[in-house]
């Protein structure tokens, strides 16, 4: 009881814990915060030296004391101090580092999350001073936060490709008919163009030069205009910086394996839903959400794979902080669909 009269005091948080990013909404206020998931620490005192943007900036960039750590992997904990201390530091750069608040918080997780992995992030929650903390799955919350109408006795699919998970779930009557989650995202396309580029041209690069690889080259489907760039690494053989020229065809050859068990999982999950729901997706199609969503032409490859209209979220990062945040004012539906 005490507890929940200290939480009327606070401001009540919605935290996309993500693999790649975390992202927080504050009710009243929107999303007051988006940051990388990564901790930077200190190995002589076990102290944090940085956290989220400033602790990405160091990534491969850190000298031998301080060791760069993602907490998250596929969307769950893996590090569960590192994740702890993130957590602590995200609440309170939210609360505008007021110590003394203790909010009542909502957190999207995975579908397929283990009962041991839910206890951790609940403790993680709990010692980063929550008052409450209730757990949705991110699909639904992505459903929410995309405009879905989840209360209508029909079928809504999403699917929502975050850092570490691809979520797919069906959803009506406020209730998940069926749910997937598949531990292939954009982590993944990250690490099959690190690969690629070992493997064909014989030169290393980092996370961050895949990333920004994929962003700007990666595609499902063929481009209308071709594009190219440069991209710096180490030779694996000479030992020295090398500069290669990238085009958008070698990287969607190099991301068709993560590309092909995207698709696979939603094909999957088409041909498991109830013939009456999967009238309604016919209808109403598919919608995309997370970070993974905005792969250029990943949209255009689902159409043409299942045959059914696809259409990319209005906000696809920010979709399953945006219906975790609606769940602050609505408790009803929250107990509803939350996570024992």
């Amino acid at each position: 009881m005490f507890l929940s009269a200290l939480s009327l005091f606070s401001n009540d948080l919605a935290i996309d814990l993500g693999t790649a990013n975390t992202c927080v909404y504050a009710r009243g206020k929107g999303i007051v915060l988006s940051e990388p998931s990564i901790v930077a620490v200190n190995n002589a005192n076990d102290q944090i030296e940085a956290v989220g943007n400033d602790a990405k900036e160091m990534l491969g960039r850190t000298p031998g004391n301080i060791t760069a750590i993602k907490p998250m992997r596929d969307g769950v904990i893996a590090d569960f101090e590192a994740a702890e201390k993130m957590l602590g530091y995200f609440i309170r750069k939210a609360h505008r580092r007021k110590s003394f608040v203790r909010p009542r918080v909502v957190i999207g997780v995975p579908s397929e999350i283990t009962q041991v992995e839910r206890r951790a992030v609940k403790d993680s929650a709990y010692r980063a001073k929550a008052s409450e903390v209730h757990l949705i799955e991110e699909a639904m919350a992505a459903a929410i936060g995309a405009g879905l109408p989840i209360t209508e006795a029909a079928g809504n699919m999403i699917v929502d490709i975050g850092g570490g998970t691809t979520d797919i779930a069906v959803i009506s009557l406020a209730g998940v008919v069926y749910s997937k989650s598949v531990r292939v995202a954009g982590n993944a396309m990250d690490d099959a163009i690190i690969n690629y580029v070992k493997r064909e041209h014989d030169l290393l690069i980092g996370e961050r030069t895949a990333e920004r690889v994929k962003m700007e080259l990666g595609s499902a489907w063929p481009l209308r205009d071709k594009k190219e760039m440069e991209v710096k690494g180490r030779h694996v053989l000479e030992g020295k910086p090398k500069t290669v020229v990238l085009n958008d065809s070698q990287v969607r050859e190099a991301l068709a394996e993560p590309v092909k068990q995207i698709v696979q999982a939603v094909r999957d999950g088409l041909e498991r839903i109830p013939p009456e729901l999967s009238a309604d997706v016919c209808d109403r199609g598919i919608v995309m959400s997370g970070g993974g969503a905005l792969l250029h032409n990943l949209d255009e490859r689902l159409r043409r794979e299942t045959g059914l209209p696809v259409q990319v979220a209005e906000d696809p990062l920010s979709s399953v902080v945006l219906g975790a945040g609606k769940m602050l004012s609505d408790f009803n539906l929250l107990r509803k669909i939350s996570l024992e």
